[in-house]
Parts: structure tokens; sequence; C-alpha cells
């Protein structure tokens, strides 16, 4: 059987678990009968939506949750790799493991997505995008993902959404740990955590490396025969002090470091022999919390985002179609980069149903590019700075009606002021477990220090306007059998305009009377809509052979249309049609065996919609065994169909591949 018929055989058994009468009746089978009770509230709560903590069940907007316990329950490596089957994300990487992997939200740009670590932000002053390469999912705690334009909080870069990343908090007794794993491509990863809370104190600390070194960054499907490596470090801290008063400060850490041999895969690719990347980024940041009366707390936070991006272009390319050999034709560089914020946030608890927040944010990006070659300094020490004030309302009527409005004011030193407001509106019908929930909003990205200042090619333009947008989305929330199963469905539409795009011209970016060939200007337009279903389902607890068997699965549908340098054509790297199924299966208490797999539809890779690119579906089966309370043993096998397919042109991705590894824990109390 081939493996596109056995990819759809998994699918058709998984959906005939789900929706099989058995499956559906398996509630009532494994409990006592019991008279009909109002919607109870789920523990977990959301942050990222309107900086305050509220119940999942109250949010208004599009939200999904990645757990620490999802992301360990189902092996999970690294953050892009989680993000791939979330609800909205498109997630495409240039290669294999540390190769520059990016995520769109609803047919965003990369660089039009807000990614924060506890509370920095990561997105990148030159480039404006944040590369998840060298992120794993060590010592985190959770992961926030929240759809559509959310500058009104945020500012600028989440006018596509916003991914907030949180540090795990120490609790519990001391404990040690420590895992250790060996797999295909030659990877091997170790690594250890020391978690607690004493007293006052607690604190999480974590350390790891990985190294890959057996694959191709040019699809070796191309004619790539050159193996390129991997190598990450990761460590991270969290320390927290409990203050009087109910008071709290959270310190944090994180160093990520990587280095990852590179090809070029512009068309027809070329296989480089010493080409890398070697990135170094320090990560800090504080934060203070502190009620000062029964009804007013503020919190504080500040941090700083570094980076340094060493560039080397190697010293010979093979051209994969033809076998020519020849020169690199770039330079080796190396760009700084530094990103500053400081927010200060007050709520006010005016009545029971309303809560008022306002808050002061400062942001100070700067960036420079070295030519390591010549010695020379293509973009010299540049700044962008802004000041911003936002005020928000929260309304909460008897637990059922639910609503925010909010405005923000933006002042940046580059190109004057942005405005920005939204505001959301929900009713959650209790009886039913039934949730409506609505919201519009305006967005905007300010320009990027290489759209601004680069002088390469007379790209640099200062007089660029903030890209702009428009986004709105209803949707629908079922909470049924005491929130066993969740289903979720909804409609989107966002307007992005003002976008940044270059195009060849005349008297521009500060080259007088001479045509440029690449020119940075405010002249894009791109809609997206579409709409988003989604299921959580946990189909059986504790039945014979049955511990636990959950069911999660997504469905995104996205339409893009370019309106202005190519009417009517598709917006690049955006498919129409993305799904992914989760299927956790736990027999007996110390097995559970994990299944997931996505598709991704045809997109096309360039703005002409020229390059077409074949739609995939990869499937992934993991499994783990706990041998004592402490230790556990666990194995990953991906891409178990041995699908042939390019997320990227030309770029290549992994086969069939098997990791096994060991945990170890110890309680040192």
């Amino acid at each position: 059987m081939s493996s596109g018929r056995w990819s759809r055989y998994v699918l058709f058994s998984a959906v005939t678990v789900l929706f099989s009468p058995a499956a559906w009746l398996s509630p009532v089978l494994a409990e006592e009968p019991a008279e009909a009770e109002p919607v109870i509230e789920t523990r977990e709560v959301v942050v990222s939506a309107t900086k305050t903590p509220v119940p999942v069940s109250q949010v208004t907007s599009a939200v999904e949750v990645i757990t620490e316990e999802d992301l360990k329950r189902r092996q999970i490596r690294t953050v892009v790799d989680a993000l791939r089957l979330s609800q909205g994300l498109t997630v495409f990487s240039n290669g294999g493991p540390g190769t520059n992997a990016t995520v769109r939200i609803r047919g965003s740009n990369a660089d039009q997505v807000l990614v924060l670590i506890d509370g920095a932000v990561m997105n990148s002053a030159t480039s404006g995008v944040f590369n998840f390469a060298n992120l794993t999912t060590d010592n985190i705690e959770r992961i926030e993902i929240l759809r559509g334009a959310q500058s009104m909080l945020w500012g600028a870069d989440a006018m596509g959404g916003v991914i907030n990343i949180t540090t795990k908090k120490g609790t519990g007794a001391p404990s040690v740990s420590a895992f250790s794993e060996y797999g295909s491509f030659s990877s091997v990863r170790e690594g250890g955590q020391v978690l607690g809370k004493k007293g006052p104190f607690d604190v999480s600390a974590a350390l790891s490396r990985w190294d890959y070194t057996g694959f191709s960054t040019v699809n070796y499907r191309r004619g790539a025969s050159e193996r390129d490596g991997f190598h990450n470090w990761q460590a991270s801290t969290r320390v927290g002090v409990a203050l009087p008063h109910d008071g709290r400060l959270d310190l944090n850490f994180r160093l990520l470091q990587g280095r990852v041999n590179l090809d070029n895969g512009s068309s027809p690719g070329f296989d480089v022999l010493g080409s890398f990347n070697n990135s170094q980024q320090f990560v800090y940041s504080a934060s203070y919390k502190q009620p000062i009366t029964a009804w007013w707390n503020q919190d504080l936070t500040l941090s700083r985002q570094t980076e340094v991006l060493d560039f080397e272009p190697g010293t010979t390319r093979r051209n994969v179609s033809t076998g020519a050999v020849s020169r690199p034709t770039s330079n080796p560089s190396r760009i700084n980069t530094l990103a500053n914020r400081i927010e200060w946030q007050h709520n006010f608890q005016v009545s029971k149903p309303l809560l008022l927040s306002g808050g002061y944010q400062f942001r100070d990006q700067q960036g420079e590019n070295f030519d390591m070659r010549t010695g020379a300094t293509t973009i010299n020490n540049r700044m962008v700075t802004s000041h911003a004030g936002f005020a928000q309302a929260q309304l909460n009527l008897w637990d059922r009606v639910f609503g925010t409005a909010g405005v923000r004011q933006d002042e940046y030193n580059v190109f004057g002021s942005a405005t920005t407001y939204r505001t959301t509106g929900g009713y959650l019908h209790q009886e039913t477990g039934t949730k409506i929930r609505s919201s519009y909003a305006t967005g905007f990205r300010a320009p990027t220090i290489n759209q601004l200042f680069s002088p390469t090619q007379g790209f640099g333009n200062p007089n660029l306007k903030p890209e702009r947008s428009q986004s709105m989305d209803i949707g629908v929330d079922q909470y049924l059998f005491n929130n066993r199963v969740t289903l979720s469905g909804g409609y989107f539409w966002n307007r992005f305009r003002d976008m940044i795009v270059a195009q060849q011209t005349v008297d521009v970016c500060g080259v007088t009377g001479v045509t440029v060939n690449s020119c940075a200007q405010n002249i894009g337009t791109v809609v997206t809509k579409g709409w988003e279903a989604s299921v959580k389902y946990a189909v059986v607890r504790d039945l014979p052979l049955v511990k636990s068997l959950d069911v999660q699965a997504q469905y995104t549908n996205t339409l893009t249309r370019n309106l202005s340098q190519q009417p009517g054509n598709r917006a690049p790297r955006t498919p129409v049609d993305q799904w992914s199924l989760i299927v956790s299966y736990q027999p007996i208490d110390p097995v559970r065996v994990n299944l997931e797999g996505r598709y991704v539809g045809s997109r096309f890779d360039d703005v002409n919609n020229r390059q077409q690119m074949r739609a995939f579906d990869v499937w992934n089966l993991s499994a783990t065994y706990d041998v004592t309370s402490r230790i556990q043993t666990y194995v990953r096998a991906e891409n178990i169909f041995d699908e042939k397919y390019e997320e990227l042109m030309f770029y290549g991705t992994m086969g069939r591949s098997i990791f096994a590894g060991l945990r170890m824990n110890y309680d040192a109390k």
C-alpha cells in the first residue's frame, strides 16, 4: 500500500473513532447519570488577550493555548514544531532543524506577528521577523497564540497576531531532572533542569544542547550531497520572589545559541561548502506585580533582547542541476541588534462588572550591519524608538455578557504617530455551554531598520509610513459533557494596506535621478479571509484498557488576494487549506501513544503565482513508558510514511526518521 493510501487510512480510522456512536456515548457509559449543570469554569486562564487573567470560557478573542503538558506528552523538541499544528498558523522553514523558521497568522506576513518571551520582544530590529530556529521547548510553561490584529494592547508588529511564550515557574519540592536522546541524522540531545520552591522563593533553571550533523539544507532529492550540521545551546532561568501584600517579582533569563550550515535555495539551488549562520541571543526580563489597594494593582515589565548574527557565505558552491562550481557572491557579515521594552500597567476594578486598565510603553530597537571582508559598515548603528499610551475597559455582566474596548496612541521617532483601537464582545449561555464571540480591530507595523536605512541597491527609504490593517472575526465555542468536548468555529477577515514592498523606481530612496532596482515603498494591499473549525474531545476516561483517549483536530481555510502589485493573485506561501489531527491514547497508567498529522494544501512560492508547490501530509508517532516514577523512556517516529515534500521550494525536509530517549528526575526534598 502506498504512503498516501496509508495516510488516508490512518485519518479515516481516527475520524471513525471520533464520530462513532460508541465514542460519543462514552461520557454516558463512563459516568453515573446526572442532572444537567451549568458549564463549570475551566481553571485555564488567558493573559495575552487583555493583559489581565481571564478564564478561557470568558475570552472574546480567537486564542489557543499550548501548555507544558501538551509539549511533554507529544515529545515536541522545538516551539516551531508545536506551532505547525496550531489553528490559523502557517509555519515553514528553510531546510532542517536550525534553519530559518517563521510563522504567519491568518495570511499575514511573518514580520506582522509579534513574538514575546517573558515580556521581551523577540522580533529582529533589522528584519522585523523572529526566527524560531534556535528556540527549543526546554523550560517553557505555556504558549499563548492570539489571532487577529492586537496592536491596541501590544503595539507595532502585532497587526497579524501575537505569540506569547512564558518560562516555567518553580513549584513544589526541589527536584532535578535530566534527559538524553539519540536518533536519525546523527541527532544527539541532552539537558537538565532544576526546579522547586522554598519559602518565598521559587526557581526554574534549565540547560540543554543539540547536535545534528546528517542533513542537507537544499533538498538532497534535487542533487545536493553535502551534509549540513546544526549545533544548539539553550539556557534559561526564572527566579520568583513572593513579596508582602500579594506582590511578586520575577527575574528571567534565556540564552539561544545556534550554528547551522547553509545551502543556497535560490532557483535552481546550490550545494554550498562552508556557509553558516552563527546566532547568539540573550533575553533578559523582569516583572513586578503589586496590588496597591483592594481595587487597584500595577504591573511593571522591563526587558532587553540582544542578538549577534554572523553569516559566512562559504568557499565554493555547486549548482545542483548543472553541477557547475563557482564562488559565492556574498561577503561575510555581522548583524548586531538590540530591543528594549518598558511597560507599566495599572488596573482598576471600578465595580464588580467593570475593569479599567491603562498603561505606558517605551520601545527601543537598534541595529547595525558590518561587512566582515572589507570592514565597512553597511548600516550604521540606527535606532527606532517609540512611546505609547493605551487604555482598555473590560465588562463582565453576570458571567454571561463580556466585552472589551480600548484605544492606543504610539509616537515614533522615524515616521510620527499611529492610533489603533479594538473592541470585542461575547455572550456565554451557561445552560447550554454556548459562547458567541466577535472582535474588530485596527493594527499597524512600524518600518524596520533595513526598510528605512539599508543601502543595498538603494533599498532603504526614510520616508516610509507604517503598514496598517483592519481585522474582524466572529466565532462560536460550544462546551459539552462538562467540558469534555469543545467545538469551535468562526470566520475572519483582514485587510492589510500600505504594505512595504520593493519596486523599481526613480528619485526615491535617496538616489536622485537614478533608477534603483529595489526600493521600499508603501504600495501593497492584501485581503485575507477564511474560516476556522476545531474540536477537542476527551473521548474516554478510565475504562478497561483505555485509561484515556483524547482527540484534537483543526481545519483552517484561508483565501488571500493581492490587490496592488499582482491584482487577484494569491499571497505567496499561504495555502488555502490546512488541517491537523492529534490523537493521544493511554491504555494503562505507564504507557501513552500519540499520533499527530498535518496537511498543507497547494500554494505558490512567489508573488507572481508561477512557482506552485504541491500539497502534502506528514504523520508522526510517539510513545512513552514510565519505567518507575522517576524514569521514563520514549520513542518518536517522524514522517512515518516517508512523504517526499518541500515546505519551501528547493529546501529539504526530513524523510522517515526515529529518535529514542530517556528522562530521569530526582526529588531532592
